[in-house]
């Protein structure tokens, strides 16, 4: 059976996404917020109670160890700007995309992103996948469709591994 690249893409995401939907379905409200070490970056209420992400403009060296919910985050922060680029929308700055407070609200916001990009993938053709991408890289990168899509499947990967990690050294740490 061959293939199109699309639904080879599509295959990549889907099993993606259940390693990560694993992972999800095994974390607990207080795993979010978790600090798994004293330089540690997370979310936090500013003074208008609006949940945002410690951040620095040039990462710091060593960089901080991230807690859950600020990974979550950030798999929001760039999906979220990724789904603009492909539906031709403007993009969100990334001071723009908040967390959504809670455990629970973060998967379900992930879930979301994952519905929404499912109809994005749904709509392409292998023809579309060809098209010059102006995300994350420079518009004039060579880079397309096809790359961005794998992009967004190994950059889940990554961050899926992070958040199970970070679970499951939660899990073994508080026994």
């Amino acid at each position: 059976m061959n293939a199109s690249r699309c639904d080879l893409l599509r295959w990549q995401f889907d099993l993606t996404w259940s390693l990560f939907d694993y992972h999800l379905e095994l974390l607990r409200p207080e795993d979010f917020l978790w600090e798994p070490a004293p330089l540690c970056w997370t979310v936090r209420r500013d003074a208008t109670g609006t949940w945002v992400p410690d951040w620095a403009e040039t990462e710091p060296d060593p960089i901080p160890v991230p807690t859950i919910g600020w990974v979550s985050w950030h798999i929001g922060w760039w999906w979220s700007v990724t789904i603009d680029h492909a539906q031709g929308g403007t993009p969100r700055d990334r001071t723009e995309v908040t967390w959504p407070g809670d455990g629970t609200s973060a998967v379900e916001w992930l879930r979301g992103l994952r519905t929404t990009w499912l109809t994005v993938l749904a709509g392409l053709t292998d023809a579309d996948l060809d098209a010059p991408a102006s995300f994350p890289w420079p518009p004039d990168s060579g880079h397309t469709v096809a790359h961005m899509i794998a992009w967004v499947n190994s950059e889940l990967m990554k961050n899926a591994s992070e958040i199970g990690q970070l679970r499951m050294i939660r899990a073994v740490s508080s026994k």
